[in-house]
């Protein structure tokens, strides 16, 4: 975890210090659901929220797809939000509309439905973009949107993944050419961006974020476990996060059986992978599944838990090099002691800290040695908790909004869209 200052490379005490004009404007385009039981939603509405907070009015311009309903706005941000404040102003949500038939064939046959889904998104964003966001920054996390709005100004690329086919690298880095800036989520995508010819100077590396006072607003332990139902002596390890298999939650599941009276909490996930975690965990006394939980529960969770696990997979390269897990920052604010899996973009995301304990991927006996190593040694987890906490101080979303919002403003040198 880097220091507040050195997290994005730009700083900033607030939008007085950012010179964006006297009614600055950003439209945050994602391809995502709005709402979903995906973290990337999550992620979007806390830095969305983040944005609106710093004084810039932000629109979430997100894509519409068949099978998710359309609920008010006040709902999105309610399930998405762990401390949603109805009276705050929020973020205006926006769908656009995509090509969406990729569920209605069988997983083998989605690869060419998926790219045309991505594809028509991010001709439709970067239509209403131009239509209706004239002169406003433009944060959008898609290379198809990028590639068609290349060369406008105020356009930024937030990149959690490095494209692996050549032609949307292409895309990237034309867009880079005509003048978009890139934010990455982690060191490991800053690097292979490098690598793929995007100028040091044009990027800047902004993991994932707390809320601030999260550490603050938690229930006691003994509150959490009444609600949860859980044995106020039985020790307690949690994961909190998505069900994707490079997530790596199937050794965990395996390595639930050597850890005894220990009650292994999984939660999250979609309602498919949900099922196939429940069938191989059956008849395991010491697992318990809770599935998808909105985000105001998952303080709860958190403060109930006496060690949090996060046990990536060392493939694909998502996994080893560029995620930026928004469980492995919460759980550190909330001063839960972490075991997780031994790899770069982990590394990367924790810091030169000590604030986890650091494991072999793929290995169900090293992941158990290492959560019953902290189960049994209190002094361990109370330190670990310690400098988990110390390392997140000051890494909120608001900061994490005002760096980006001084690095597009710099960078970019913001005028009208003509």
């Amino acid at each position: 975890m880097q220091s507040p200052e050195a997290h994005g490379g730009t700083t900033s005490s607030g939008p007085g210090r950012i010179n964006l004009g006297p009614d600055p404007r950003l439209v945050l385009v994602a391809n995502a659901r709005m709402p979903s039981q995906r973290a990337q939603s999550g992620q979007l509405a806390r830095a969305a929220r983040a944005f609106q907070r710093a004084g810039v009015a932000t629109t979430v311009l997100h894509a519409k797809r068949r099978d998710t309903a359309a609920v008010p706005a006040s709902v999105v941000w309610q399930k998405l939000l762990m401390d949603h404040d109805p009276n705050e102003s929020a973020p205006e949500l926006v769908a656009a509309p995509c090509s969406d038939w990729i569920d209605t064939v069988p997983r083998f046959a989605q690869f060419l439905p998926a790219r045309l889904q991505e594809w028509t998104f991010g001709r439709s964003a970067a239509r209403i973009v131009r239509r209706d966001f004239r002169g406003a920054l433009c944060l959008a996390r898609d290379v198809e949107v990028g590639h068609w709005l290349r060369g406008r100004p105020g356009l930024a690329l937030e990149i959690h993944r490095v494209p692996g086919g050549e032609t949307r690298r292409r895309w990237l880095l034309g867009a880079v050419e005509a003048g978009a800036q890139v934010v990455a989520i982690s060191g490991g995508v800053r690097d292979d961006l490098i690598a793929l010819g995007v100028p040091e100077r044009r990027i800047c590396v902004e993991h994932d974020a707390i809320d601030a006072g999260l550490g603050d607003r938690l229930p006691t332990r003994e509150e959490a476990r009444r609600a949860l139902g859980i044995d106020a002596s039985r020790p307690v390890v949690l994961y909190a996060g998505g069900l994707l298999r490079w997530k790596g939650v199937d050794g965990l599941v395996d390595a639930a059986g050597r850890l005894d009276d220990a009650l292994v909490l999984i939660v999250g996930g979609m309602e498919a992978d949900i099922g196939a975690l429940r069938e191989r965990a059956a008849g395991m006394g010491n697992v318990r599944i809770d599935g998808f939980q909105e985000a105001a529960r998952i303080p709860t969770y958190l403060a109930a838990a006496d060690v949090g696990v996060v046990p990536n997979r060392r493939t694909p390269r998502i996994s080893s090099h560029y995620t930026s897990p928004l469980k492995v920052f919460e759980a550190m604010a909330a001063g839960l002691p972490l075991v997780v899996s031994d790899l770069p973009s982990l590394r990367d995301a924790v810091g030169p800290t000590g604030a986890a304990v650091f494991v072999e991927p793929e290995d169900p006996a090293a992941l158990a040695a290492g959560i019953s190593g902290l189960l049994d040694d209190p002094a361990a987890r109370s330190s670990l908790a310690e400098r988990a906490r110390a390392a997140v101080q000051g890494c909120t979303w608001e900061a994490r909004a005002h760096r980006i919002l001084a690095f597009m403003a710099h960078e970019s040198q913001v005028h009208p869209t003509p």
